[in-house]
């Protein structure tokens, strides 16, 4: 394995029964960067993630964590990986501060490291002050802190992050943005499976869009925006008979389109001189790409 790469697969293949979950998927995540694994429902992210830590035994292909290759050396690459998983399984009962001894027990942090190891988790979740708090007095938020110092308590190299904001607001999805960020400035390695497109182009130094189970295109964002949306887009707002007659122009002039209810986006207009439409202008996204490529909204 490369040792540049936190993470490698190749040709990776899991199916349940008829399903095809993921379908021969490569993917590379070198060390101290942050990837996002972005895709809708039943794209395969989750999978991918419950097969890096072999709660999932691919089919097919090859897959190395931390130059640990799986399933036969899961034990010493999660040692080195700190997991938030998408669903909340923190003990209630337990105050913060507990929560997080156990999993110093858990993940054999030395005795005499084990009161610095969790103010340290705390500081980085910023939890200090709710140290001695039952986890059932917390907010979701604060809960969704906790999991991610958890994961953080025995200083992994690489952290897998499963949908680490879902079903919170927009202002706690902000904090936990700041948190990732202090993790990467650390240098740490985050692969990261997101429904929010934003998320992924704030976040993630290379995205990789997945539709089926497989990969459609991966990248640095600006660069897949550049690529499959151009610089500039027309927004045109409008009856659906318009819609058409703009759709079917912009085709004629070989200008990518996407439908957004009641108007219509032409992508790419910067160079198409009088074949652009008019309408509002404006910068194009990652969610233009997404749509694109998967021919879905975000979930």
């Amino acid at each position: 394995m490369d040792p540049a790469l936190a993470i490698r697969l190749r040709g990776v293949v899991k199916r349940y029964g008829s399903i095809t979950a993921v379908d021969g998927l490569d993917l590379d995540v070198p060390e101290g960067t942050c990837v996002g694994l972005l895709g809708p429902n039943g794209a395969g992210k989750s999978t991918t993630m419950r097969l890096l830590t072999a709660q999932a035994i691919a089919d097919e292909g090859e897959l190395e964590v931390l130059g640990f290759r799986l399933p036969g050396e899961s034990k010493p690459a999660r040692a080195q990986c700190g997991v938030v998983p998408q669903l909340d399984n923190l003990d209630v009962t337990l105050t913060v501060a507990q929560n997080l001894r156990v999993f110093t027990h858990l993940y054999r942090v030395g005795r005499a490291e084990r009161r610095g190891a969790i103010q340290r988790a705390l500081e980085l979740a910023n939890l200090v002050d709710r140290r001695d708090t039952r986890v059932d007095k917390l907010s979701g938020g604060m809960r969704r802190r906790l999991l991610i110092a958890r994961a953080l308590v025995h200083r992994p190299r690489l952290v897998l992050l499963d949908e680490p904001t879902v079903g919170l607001d927009p202002q706690v999805r902000q904090e936990l943005w700041a948190l990732i960020d202090a993790l990467r400035a650390e240098g740490t390695t985050i692969l990261m499976s997101t429904h929010y497109i934003e998320e992924a182009e704030r976040l993630a130094d290379t995205v990789l869009i997945m539709a089926k189970g497989s990969a459609v295109a991966a990248g640095p964002p600006a660069e897949l925006i550049a690529e499959h949306a151009g610089r500039e887009a027309v927004e045109v707002y409008g009856r659906p008979e318009r819609l058409a007659e703009v759709e079917a122009a912009a085709g004629a002039a070989s200008l990518r389109t996407r439908r957004t209810g009641t108007s219509i986006s032409v992508l790419g207009v910067e160079g198409a001189d009088g074949a652009a439409p008019q309408g509002e202008r404006r910068p194009t996204n990652l969610e233009d790409v997404f749509v694109l490529l998967t021919g879905q909204e975000i979930a």
